[in-house]
């Protein structure tokens, strides 16, 4: 068989796995809006839940979802931008660094149920939090950080050395150089990353069954952050397993469909004002 069609070939299977997955995706998320859009209305999305009566809402959920999330990023977020400029920037290749390298990836591979065992002894019989929305939120950190570290990494990594030796040369101090210069041009792929992080973490259900709860505050808002908040995924979980509502099928595959529309809706938010700083910056380079 000659170079070219071999060439050929592999084309052609790249070709046919994508569209195959395309299509497992598109499928599964037709099945989902066909089944749940018709149950989402103003009084499913911010209504309050029913334990027993059918036509209940999950306006506490989303709040406490969303909620959660911002928390669990506002914890995350420094920790694993700064480590990740440490081992880009300034660690060397040393068995320090190597240890903090399997480190994030060990904790990676953790199940998320197992991060949300951690959390029950920890944050809420140790530390005596109970299940709270903090406790979620800490433990949901655990989740975010070892892929916003790698990812911060990497988008450093990628900024070419010639605008650092550029930086330096003009008289930046490093630091100067990473602020002003190099965390620019990394931070579309840390975004991205981001984006990634929070659309798994809106989904997650078992770190917050042991941690957050699956109950909710009477009133809404709920700032406090030492109640329980019991999110969509978590909620989608209950009336599955538990629920006595007569209408939990209708509950569930609506909670599904909003779940993903939601998570649409924050990657678009999240992925064009990213693809736009791209654009501009590639701009500025030329």
């Amino acid at each position: 068989m000659s170079a070219r069609m071999i060439d050929k070939l592999a084309t052609m299977v790249m070709w046919l796995a994508a569209i195959v997955i395309l299509g497992i995706l598109v499928a599964f998320l037709v099945y989902i809006l066909y089944k749940g859009v018709p149950v989402l209305s103003w009084d499913f999305i911010f209504g309050k839940p029913s334990e027993i009566k059918a036509g209940g809402g999950v306006g506490p959920q989303l709040f406490n979802s969303f909620y959660i999330l911002f928390l669990s990023l506002l914890f995350s977020i420094p920790v694993a931008v700064g480590a990740g400029v440490y081992l880009a920037e300034y660690a060397r290749d040393n068995r320090l660094t190597n240890m903090i390298r399997l480190s994030t990836e060990s904790l990676a591979t953790v199940p998320s149920i197992v991060l949300g065992l951690f959390g029950m002894i920890i944050f809420v019989n140790i530390l005596g939090m109970g299940f709270s929305i903090i406790g979620g939120a800490l433990t949901l950190m655990l989740l975010n950080l070892p892929v916003l570290v790698r990812v911060t990494e990497d988008s450093v990594r990628t900024v070419p050395a010639a605008y650092r030796e550029a930086s330096l040369a003009l008289g930046a101090t490093q630091w100067q150089t990473i602020w002003r210069v190099v965390l620019p041009n990394a931070l579309p792929g840390i975004i991205t990353g981001i984006t990634l992080t929070a659309g798994r973490a809106l989904g997650e259900t078992a770190i917050l069954i042991f941690t957050a709860g699956t109950t909710v505050a009477r009133h809404m808002p709920n700032f406090d952050v030492t109640a329980a908040g019991e999110t969509l995924a978590v909620h989608l979980w209950y009336v599955m397993a538990v629920g006595l509502v007569p209408d939990r099928v209708d509950i569930a595959n609506g909670i599904g469909a909003l779940l993903v529309i939601t998570i649409l809706i924050l990657n678009l938010l999240v992925t064009i004002p990213s693809k736009m700083l791209q654009r501009k910056l590639g701009a500025s380079k030329h």
